[in-house]
């Protein structure tokens, strides 16, 4: 009793489960030969697992998920709002700088005039001082020439008509420093052009910075090129006045653009429907 109980409670489980799927019939390779693939010997497979632990990870652009700095974020944002929003014509102009050949000569004409460092005024000083405590007489040269710096300096030398050419940076900060600067030399018709930019001028004057630089003087030698270039300066800037006072910005990012052409072809299209209707 004790075995027939037993094989039926065996016959019974067996047919609760579920039958294993039945395996499938190996392809016929019957009159076709498979291609061994050959290995070259002189170039090994070595995969690489890139889990923890293993191979280096491939170098990635993260430059998207940096916190940048405070002043660089402020700096970008700045540069954005000035293409999106409507900029007056007054901020506009500083866009407008002049170009590279121009500013090239600019710089190289600066450069020959720029003022002593702080170390040669010194020594200077200490053998004209050096030379009077001897009992000889100081040398009395001619007034050097080199430009001048220093925006209330510079604001002087415009109202006085001393200066022959203003060359003002185009990225100052905050930018009412040099907002008036161009109007002034248009008033007072004195040559001024727009450069970039302000640590480029800072350079010049052995300072870190500077919102603009003005000639006084020219060297003899210096004057047929610098002749040219004043001249170069006044049509670009001082005769163009009115045709630089445009509004700026307006100018929107790739994604409103894209959805304006959308728009408009939205409407073309009504509009093509209307007229065939």
């Amino acid at each position: 009793t004790c075995a027939s109980s037993a094989g039926r409670a065996f016959f019974s489980l067996s047919s609760i489960m579920p039958k294993a799927p039945k395996a499938a019939a190996a392809p016929t390779t019957s009159g076709k030969k498979v291609a061994k693939k050959e290995d070259n010997g002189l170039f090994e497979k070595r995969s690489k697992n890139f889990g923890v632990g293993n191979n280096v990870q491939p170098k990635k652009d993260m430059s998207r998920f940096v916190k940048w700095p405070k002043n660089v974020r402020l700096q970008r944002q700045r540069r954005i709002l000035y293409q999106r929003l409507k900029v007056p014509p007054t901020i506009a102009q500083f866009t407008r700088s002049v170009d590279k050949n121009t500013a090239t000569e600019i710089f190289k004409m600066l450069n020959k005039y720029r003022p002593e460092t702080k170390e040669a005024k010194e020594e200077r000083l200490k053998e004209a001082g050096a030379t009077k405590a001897a009992g000889g007489a100081a040398v009395q040269g001619k007034k050097p020439m080199f430009v001048k710096c220093g925006i209330n300096h510079i604001a002087t030398l415009v109202e006085q008509k001393k200066a022959t050419m203003v060359v003002i940076a185009h990225d100052v900060d905050p930018i009412e420093i040099v907002l008036w600067l161009p109007a002034l030399c248009r008033k007072m018709d004195v040559p001024y052009c727009i450069v970039k930019g302000k640590a480029r001028l800072g350079q010049v004057v052995h300072k870190k910075n500077a919102t603009s630089l003005a000639f006084t003087g020219i060297r003899k030698e210096d004057d047929g090129a610098f002749s040219k270039l004043v001249d170069n300066v006044r049509s670009n800037f001082n005769d163009r006045g009115e045709e630089l006072r445009r509004w700026g910005g307006g100018i929107m990012g790739a994604k409103s653009q894209e959805k304006t052409r959308q728009k408009e072809r939205a409407v073309a299209r009504e509009a093509a429907k209307r007229m065939q209707v």
